[in-house]
């Protein structure tokens, strides 16, 4: 199995105290990775170093073979990596489908223009609303984007996110803040990329079940280690994952 994204021996320490420590890992190219611990075992620092927001004191990245360790986060997008809601170029008083139309014209390289009608870029619209079918917004595509649900704006924000053709989608907690009933909508989001079978997706999530449903594998953070890797079925059955979560929960 191909690994699109490595990490070997990849530690990051803040004074005294060592966010992640020593993590060699593959993450399988077009698979659905999942990485849990309890709350301070160093998951979202290490999504932050695989983006590039951080650099590690010790360690290599690879990106399809090429260090990318001291590449800029901003090089790392360009290159393909996309962090989840991290997109700044959100307009609140424009459209659902002007949002992603101008991520989609970023990719490719045209500026906005107030001369120039969005109408003489036929094919960024229609892009723009295939986007959104995939995300379930296509009926809000006119819609402001600031009276949309908060779920709805996670998906907005997905479907910016795959404008800028990123071939891996690191998911940081995708559903924090939402109602009960706004989860099973974004897990539904979330399937519907996975079963494109384009994309790596790398996400962190406390939901089990989300887990569970969606993972091809499984990466368990513990102290800043990696503790355990496998199947969710693994996982679930792996003693030392048990031991870790006495007492704490995911």
């Amino acid at each position: 199995m191909t690994a699109i994204l490595e990490t070997k021996d990849l530690s990051i320490a803040f004074g005294g105290h060592v966010a992640v420590n020593g993590v060699t890992v593959e993450i399988p190219e077009k698979k659905f990775t999942s990485i849990i611990g309890p709350n301070g075992a160093g998951k979202t620092t290490f999504f932050n170093l695989l983006s590039g927001q951080l650099s590690p004191t010790n360690g290599s990245i690879y990106f399809k073979g090429e260090d990318i360790t001291k590449v800029s986060t901003t090089k790392r997008a360009r290159m393909g990596i996309g962090r989840s809601f991290q997109i700044t170029n959100v307009f609140p008083n424009l459209t659902v489908l002007e949002n992603v139309r101008l991520a989609v014209q970023s990719k490719n390289k045209v500026r906005y223009n107030i001369f120039s009608h969005f109408k003489h870029y036929p094919g960024f619209e229609k892009r723009s609303l295939e986007l959104l079918d995939i995300v379930f917004l296509k009926e809000k595509a006119n819609a402001i984007a600031a009276s949309l649900a908060h779920g709805e704006k996670r998906k907005l924000e997905i479907a910016m996110l795959l404008a800028l053709e990123t071939e891996i989608l690191l998911l940081d907690e995708p559903t924090a803040g939402m109602s009960v009933e706004e989860v099973p909508a974004i897990m539904d989001v979330i399937r519907n990329i996975k079963d494109e079978g384009n994309r790596t997706i790398v996400l962190i999530e406390h939901k089990m079940d989300m887990i569970m449903g969606l993972s091809d594998e499984v990466l368990v953070l513990y102290h800043g280690e990696l503790i355990a890797k496998g199947t969710p079925a693994e996982i679930v059955e792996n003693e030392t994952v048990q031991a870790a979560y006495l007492g704490g929960g995911v």
